[in-house]
């Protein structure tokens, strides 16, 4: 088991490596230069020639990437006292860090905070503004992905049960319906109805964040309700999806021979889902479940633009808008992260349900 999680880690990590090349040379061969963006009118060439040298896009596209992955990098090499050095250990960048090893010269090996580099635009750091779009895309994706696992495994469990009845036909329908609807067109459905048409019964609003500002001026308060809409469309697709799985898979495994032998044996049927059919029916419950969590948790852009959910897909869209490029780098790097990390995660919790997977791996 030992080797097959190595092994997992590792090909997580090659991912990553090629995220990073294809993120940097993308986002560095577009047309635009970030300097002019950055002053506006008031850019002249000293101006420029300034920021750039800031912003190290004065150096070879080559040199700009190798710092980019020493930036990038927990365990980097950094001039540790030359403030003009291109590898300049600046502590305002770089924290907290912890210096491991010095080496000839002035450079040290450094262990320290990937470094995501600053706004085009706000000139805050990076992984400071994706952390607070994360918290509320996190909170969003948990929501949602919990009202999907929770009612689709009930809702699937009954159509295998009573498979072929009017339960089953429906739930057959709708699934169709919510794996075929796509999610940018159920948000303006959703806000649409439950919000404007039946506003006054439902008492939902449209648009809206977690925190709402209160109209006499009494500051932020924690405003739950704008969360039932964005976290019931995020949810609908999922939901489908796992009422087909656990349907499907639980099906196959009542089928069994060993199955067979329970009922033989006298067990009853609750105790027989429960106690052996509904385990082994839920691995590739879990697979769908990580893939749709990771999606969510990456950010639903449409859904949180349309909903204005303050997360990250809003954060993606307003640094696509206003060019800043560093914004939407660091946020394919977070939501790779999260990818690998989730898949990785599903990957061995498989392979303890199933151990002939980590033994053949």
């Amino acid at each position: 088991m030992g080797r097959f999680i190595l092994k997992r880690f590792f090909y997580g990590i090659l991912v990553l490596l090629g995220v990073i090349v294809i993120n940097f040379f993308l986002f560095n061969v577009l047309p635009g230069d970030p300097a002019r963006m950055m002053l506006g009118q008031r850019a002249d060439i000293a101006s420029v020639e300034a920021i750039n040298k800031d912003l190290g896009r004065d150096r070879p596209l080559v040199i700009q990437f190798f710092n980019y992955l020493n930036d990038l990098s927990p365990v980097s090499i950094h001039n540790a006292s030359d403030p003009e050095s291109y590898w300049y250990l600046d502590q305002t960048k770089y924290n907290p860090v912890v210096k491991l090893l010095p080496l000839p010269g002035k450079d040290v090996i450094v262990l320290k905070t990937p470094y995501l580099r600053r706004s085009y635009q706000s000139k805050r750091m990076v992984s400071d503004i994706l952390a607070e779009g994360f918290v509320n895309t996190i909170i969003l994706a948990i929501v949602a992905m919990t009202f999907a696992v929770f009612l689709g495994i009930i809702i699937g469990i009954l159509c295998a049960i009573w498979k072929n009845s009017f339960i089953d036909r429906i739930s057959l329908v709708f699934s169709v319906l919510g794996m075929s609807l796509p999610s940018f067109f159920a948000a303006i459905l959703n806000a649409w109805l439950f919000a404007f048409v039946l506003g006054s019964i439902t008492h939902l609003n449209m648009t809206g964040s977690l925190f709402s500002v209160d109209d006499f001026g009494n500051g932020e308060y924690l405003d739950l309700k704008n969360l039932i809409l964005p976290a019931f469309t995020l949810g609908i697709r999922p939901l489908a999806i796992i009422v087909e799985l656990t349907r499907n898979s639980l099906l196959d495994i009542l089928s069994q021979d060993y199955i067979r032998t329970a009922r033989a044996k006298g067990l009853s049927k609750f105790r027989i889902i429960t106690r052996h059919a509904l385990k082994n029916a839920m691995n590739p419950v879990i697979t769908a479940v990580s893939g749709w969590l990771a999606s969510l948790l990456a950010g639903a852009v449409f859904v949180e633009f349309i909903f204005d959910w303050k997360g990250i897909g809003v954060v993606i869209v307003n640094a696509l808008e206003k060019y800043d490029f560093p914004v939407v780098m660091g946020a394919v790097l977070f939501i790779s992260v999260i990818l690998v990390i989730i898949n990785i995660l599903v990957d061995i919790v498989y392979g303890m349900l199933d151990p002939r997977i980590s033994r053949k791996s």
